[in-house]
């Protein structure tokens, strides 16, 4: 028996996905929080063989965070599944070593066989992040920009794009309010752009936010 923690901040995502494995022999929950707090409860006191966590949970701000979660817990394969785009996010998880990267729009056949191929020990991303990764000095200068982009960078846009100010994304961040600044500052130089609204308009254009 697989034993599943999902971690989403969303009760219809707890409620779809605890009906679906229902009558599932193969696999059953150990946990379902909505916070990055109520996950580490779980790993600590049960045994569980795989833990879906979305990008966007509560408390989980960024990927350094999914990064201790497996490095922490090496018998909990680490599945994300969230809205976020996979081509940009996908390969930093990878980086972090998480076992799969599931967009919340596949079919819940595929979460399930993501679920059942990592437990075995393999690696599952879709072949557009495979190509990403096989591809990441080549193709459209559009497609290379965000390439260029660091885990922490891709964070702090993504929270620049949310309306949020250098001194709650350094809180959020654990991180210095200059130490925002700077990547700010690179962000704009390595999108090419000269403000905050453009920066933020070049990255929807991008799908990096």
């Amino acid at each position: 028996m697989i034993k599943l923690c999902l971690a989403d901040n969303h009760p219809v995502v707890h409620y779809g996905m605890k009906a679906y494995f229902s009558e599932n022999p193969e696999i059953s929950f150990a946990g379902v929080v909505n916070n990055l707090d109520g996950l580490m409860d779980v790993l600590k006191k049960k045994t569980v063989d795989a833990a879906i966590i979305d990008l966007e949970l509560d408390g989980l701000t960024s990927i350094s965070s999914v990064k201790s979660l497996v490095k922490d817990y090496p018998e909990t394969k680490i599945i994300i599944f969230t809205n976020l785009a996979e081509q940009i996010y996908a390969p930093n998880a990878l980086k972090a070593g998480v076992s799969a990267y599931v967009h919340k729009n596949a079919r819940m056949e595929d979460l399930e066989n993501a679920i059942k191929r990592v437990v075995k020990g393999e690696v599952v991303f879709s072949e557009l992040v495979k190509k990403n990764l096989a591809l990441l000095n080549k193709g459209k200068k559009s497609e290379r920009l965000y390439r260029k982009l660091s885990s922490r960078e891709i964070e702090v846009l993504r929270y620049l794009s949310e309306g949020k100010k250098n001194k709650e994304i350094a809180k959020l961040l654990d991180l210095n309010e200059k130490t925002i600044s700077t990547y700010k500052l690179r962000l704009l130089t390595k999108l090419h752009v000269t403000n905050l609204v453009d920066l933020v308009n070049k990255a929807k254009t991008l799908e990096i936010v």
